[in-house]
């Protein structure tokens, strides 16, 4: 299987870094999302990922504009999988909005098109009769600030083609990751079955009044020697994902969970405190407090 023509269906924090790094990789992208508004962020993202990939990569602009000229943006599902040989779904968080998501793509891809979801904890047999070909749909799983943290998951449920498993595994190293292939379904992956109770963990001491965001995350600093706590690293995974996460929990009964969820939309989302993206979360940005040099002393 040979991929030329990639669509990244989702616009988001991480959809954005999914196709700003297939493009540098030099795939031709297509860009998907509902709305012209949507779309102009995505490309303020890429504008801002271009500084990034100087000062972490050390690419040179002839190379990031190169990479920029090769994504093509639409709000069409139709006309941006036109072409597709890959769907990578980076859609929030939310059984409801992804399923609805792959009954209209099965209805307007290619035959020849392969779907992958990135979702962060959901398994892709809950979608798979949805994209009318399982045995091309399985997940494909990135870190935040891919770039740098350029982890691939790729996890296939029973009914996927053990060739496009193959495939895809190849596709994450062609765009420049360490491709980490999962033979059983497993929520969260490997990397948020690890990460996800963490985070929560910190939530929870904040709702129920434990401690403060800086308090929390200075603990961990100090006793891991990690350089970001776990609210430095909700920053950067985007508020809105952690608010899903937790709010998909809520509705199945979490108490816990649900009272997570409300406290992080009336705090920070109805605020427009969303993380990096939006230069303020549980920090501001782009000179958070944990990151002065007396954030750790006493």
């Amino acid at each position: 299987m040979t991929f030329q023509n990639v669509t990244v269906a989702g616009s988001g924090v991480l959809g954005s870094q999914i196709a700003f790094q297939t493009a540098y990789k030099e795939f031709k992208v297509s860009v998907y999302d509902i709305n012209e508004e949507a779309i102009t962020n995505a490309k303020e993202r890429m504008l801002k990922l271009k500084e990034r990939y100087k000062q972490d990569l050390g690419a040179s602009e002839e190379a990031l504009e190169s990479a920029y000229n090769r994504i093509s943006f639409y709000t069409d599902l139709a006309e941006a999988v036109n072409d597709a040989d890959l769907v990578i779904e980076a859609v929030p968080e939310l059984v409801d909005i992804k399923t609805k998501f792959y009954q209209q793509l099965a209805q307007v891809a290619p035959e020849k098109t392969i779907f992958a979801t990135n979702s962060s904890t959901l398994l892709p047999s809950q979608f798979a009769v949805a994209t009318g070909r399982p045995e091309k749909f399985l997940a494909l799983h990135f870190a935040n600030e891919i770039w740098v943290n350029n982890t691939a998951e790729i996890m296939k449920h029973p009914n996927t083609d053990p060739a496009v498993f193959e495939a895809i595994i190849d596709f994450a190293r062609a765009i420049g990751m360490v491709a980490l292939p999962l033979q059983k379904e497993q929520p969260g992956y490997i990397l948020n079955s690890l990460l996800v109770p963490f985070l929560e963990a910190a939530q929870m001491l904040l709702v129920n009044g434990v401690a403060d965001p800086e308090t929390i995350d200075k603990t961990w600093m100090i006793a891991t020697g990690s350089p970001k706590g776990p609210f430095a690293i909700l920053d950067v995974v985007g508020i809105n994902t952690a608010y899903n996460i937790a709010y998909a929990k809520g509705q199945a009964g979490n108490e816990q969970s649900k009272k997570v969820a409300d406290y992080l939309k009336s705090e920070y989302i109805d605020k427009g405190k969303l993380g990096t993206g939006t230069n303020e979360g549980f920090y501001s940005y782009p000179n958070p407090k944990y990151l002065e040099h007396d954030f750790l002393a006493d």
